[in-house]
This record gives structure tokens, sequence and C-alpha cells, in this order.
């Protein structure tokens, strides 16, 4: 039963989240026809959608009003979802959640990139950083022979390119560092006070940099990358930083600019446009690519 009260506050979450507002009236005979609908009610009881609102705030912290001039319900605090990186995804995975329960047909059409481990080991994060612990963490990287076991303080998690990862301190050093969740061998919780910076922020940690490598002696500066003009639609469509902005544009090709640290991820990122992006500026960067460049050719010419 409680699963289905959950697919019932996904499927109202999306239905005012598409339409933007719609009466009881038209929320009941939009209902009538759900497939999430098992017991086949010709209506919704008004009660029970007044339990629904009250349970989808709590749980979703997403707030459902009515409007009494026009008697529409809509979802108030839309500009506050969107604004938040993880209720926006929230909201984008319910909605995508309720199409593939309207087209189960059809789940053999769609298909997904599969994360590592990102099942294993996020609710047991999560749980640590909400009650304000540390965690006893098991870890191997790709560079050591062996797992090794110490406390972690887990500061905040970061998806990137299909991959979960955990920004954490551990004892042994001074800085935060990244460990990716497909490499963790286990997790304990402890009794251990999470030590976090008393004003942390996560976003911000993360605004001078393009990926999950936050390099502190890297630092942020202008960054210029000319794109042929058969790729600037992808780069205009979805932006690689928040700082992306065209400065110049030709038939021919655009040129990009960046307020960013150019670590290795975003080099990496760089390389992957192969000769369609040429990095401008900085010098270093310039050369850093042009190296690498250099060393990918000299495998394929002889």
């Amino acid at each position: 039963m409680a699963k289905n009260f959950f697919k019932r506050y996904i499927w109202l979450i999306d239905l005012l989240y598409k339409r933007g507002h719609a009466t009881f009236e038209q929320i009941s005979r939009a209902w009538a026809f759900s497939h999430v609908n098992e017991t086949g009610e010709s209506s919704l009881p008004q009660r029970t959608f007044f339990n629904h609102i009250a349970a989808i705030e709590d749980i979703f912290d997403i707030v459902i009003k009515c409007n009494r001039t026009s008697g529409e319900y809509f979802i108030a605090n839309t500009d506050d979802l969107e604004g938040d990186g993880i209720r926006n995804w929230l909201l984008q995975s319910i909605s995508l959640n309720n199409l593939l329960e309207e087209s189960a047909g059809m789940r053999d059409r769609i298909l997904f990139e599969k994360v590592p481990s990102s099942q294993d080991w996020l609710t047991d994060i999560i749980d640590a950083m909400r009650a304000d612990r540390a965690i006893e963490l098991t870890y191997q990287s790709f560079h050591r022979n062996e797992p090794s076991t110490f406390i972690a303080h887990p500061y905040c998690l970061k998806l990137f390119k299909q991959r979960w990862y955990l920004l954490a301190r551990s004892e042994e050093y001074k800085q935060p560092r990244i460990y990716a969740l497909d490499r963790i061998h286990n997790i304990q919780p402890s009794e251990i006070k999470l030590k976090l910076p008393r004003k942390f922020d996560a976003e911000k940690f993360f605004d001078n940099y393009f990926g999950i490598i936050a390099d502190t002696e890297v630092y942020a500066q202008t960054v210029k990358i000319k794109v042929d003009e058969d790729q600037v639609g992808y780069f205009n469509s979805l932006p690689l930083h928040h700082s992306q902005k065209e400065i110049e544009t030709t038939d021919e090709y655009s040129i990009f600019e960046y307020k960013l640290a150019p670590t290795f991820d975003f080099e990496q990122e760089i390389l992957s446009h192969g000769p369609s992006v040429e990095v401008l500026e900085p010098a270093g960067l310039r050369d850093w690519v042009a190296s690498d460049a250099t060393k990918m050719a000299s495998i394929y010419i002889k």
C-alpha cells in the first residue's frame, strides 16, 4: 500500500509540474484514467487529495497551493525547485519515471546508461550526512593493490559522467579528497561526530572546476577555446561550465570563454572533441593539450 501511495504522489507532482495549474475537478478526471489508479476509481476523493498534498510537502518539500480566485492548484515553489539542483533532478526523474510507468510496453526500447555502485553506497553515505556522523570507509583506488580502511567525514556527493563521487576528509589529509563510489569495498557507520566546515558550500567548492577534480594548486583563470561551426550548437545547448560565454562568432567557428581552473578533467574533455576544438589560451593548457595530442598521434602514425 505504501508503494502505491508513493506512485500516487509522483503522479500528482508530475501532473501539476507539466500542466502548471489544474482545478480539483480536472485532477480528479485525470485520476480516473491514470495508470496508477489500480482500483479503478471514477474520481479522486477530496480528502485523499488533501492528504496527498500534505504528504508531498513532507516527503519532497514540494508545496502545492490553491489559487482561491480560479480554484486551480499549482506547485508554489517551482522557482525554488528549478534553482535547486537536486530537487530539479528529482522532478525530472519523477517525470521520467511517470512516463515509463505509462509506457510499460516500451521499456525494452528505452535504454539507460548504468551508474556503477550508486545503489550500494548512496544510502549509507546520505544517512551518515543526515545524522552528522563520520563513516568507516574501506576503499581501494585503481593505483593501490590492497584496500585500506579509515574514518572519513563525508562532505557531499556529486554525479559526474555516470559515476557517483564522495567528497570527504580523512584524518590522514588536511584537505578533503574525492572517492569514487564504485571503488568502495565497504562502509560502516560510526559514532564519531561529523567535522564539516561551518560555512561549507558544496556548489561553491566545485564552482571553479569542471568535473570532480578540485585541485587547490590549479587556480581559476580565463580559458578560451575555438570550436568548429558544426559543433557550436552542442556547446550552446549543453555548456561545459556555468561561466561559458560565446565571445566571437563567424561562419566557420565560434570562440568560447570560461573562468575556471583547467584541471585534468577539463583537459580530457577538450581532447574528447578531437580536432573540432582548439585551445587558444592560456598557453600552459594549450601546450598540455598539444603534448597529449602529439603522443596520441604517435601511436597511430609510424
